[in-house]
């Protein structure tokens, strides 16, 4: 086993973590979130009516509540949105990226929408599942990798404590290295 390079402690009371959809940042940031007591903001949760099937909010109120999140003296957040990311990382005291392969993102998809009651950092209405869309996987298949490239600059560019996760078996290591739980 890989054992992650930094502690918890070393990414500091704010935490960013970035990656593909379904590549498993949410249920990481809820795991941190739970371990830690830092405060968990899904930016998904922040972006689009509660009890809603992903209907957006105004971008007025989205960026907003955004502002009013990274205010906060604490955190841990999931979610790219690189539109308003250079606030975010003005902010944040650690960063993790997930790498995770487009195959994997497609299977977690699959199984978050036909296994999984509630998804961890999802909008959809409690007692509801999620539903598989077209447009989730054309997006999964045809843009998820060619953001890699810009993440990864992102990344590299960062001056904070960081973490690359490049594979399952890698951020497996952050949870038993760390004692998380899913």
């Amino acid at each position: 086993m890989v054992m992650p390079a930094l502690s918890l402690a070393d990414l500091g009371p704010r935490i960013c973590i970035l990656g593909p959809s379904n590549s498993g940042k949410s249920t990481l940031a809820h795991a941190i979130a739970q371990k830690t007591s830092l405060p968990l903001v899904h930016l998904d949760q922040l972006y689009h009516l509660p009890n809603t099937h992903w209907q957006a909010r105004s971008e007025a109120e989205f960026l907003q509540l955004h502002q009013a999140a990274i205010a906060e003296p604490s955190w841990v957040m999931d979610g790219n949105y690189v539109r308003c990311l250079p606030d975010r990382l003005t902010r944040a005291t650690g960063l993790i990226l997930l790498e995770i392969s487009t195959t994997r993102s497609v299977l977690r998809y699959f199984r978050r929408t036909l296994l999984d009651a509630q998804r961890v950092g999802g909008v959809v209405a409690a007692g509801q599942q999620e539903r598989i869309t077209w447009e989730m996987l054309r997006y999964l298949l045809l843009y998820t990798r060619s953001k890699q490239p810009r993440n990864r600059e992102m990344f590299t560019s960062w001056q904070q404590p960081k973490l690359l996760l490049s594979s399952a078996a890698e951020l497996q290591a952050c949870y038993q290295a760390w004692e998380l739980t899913r």
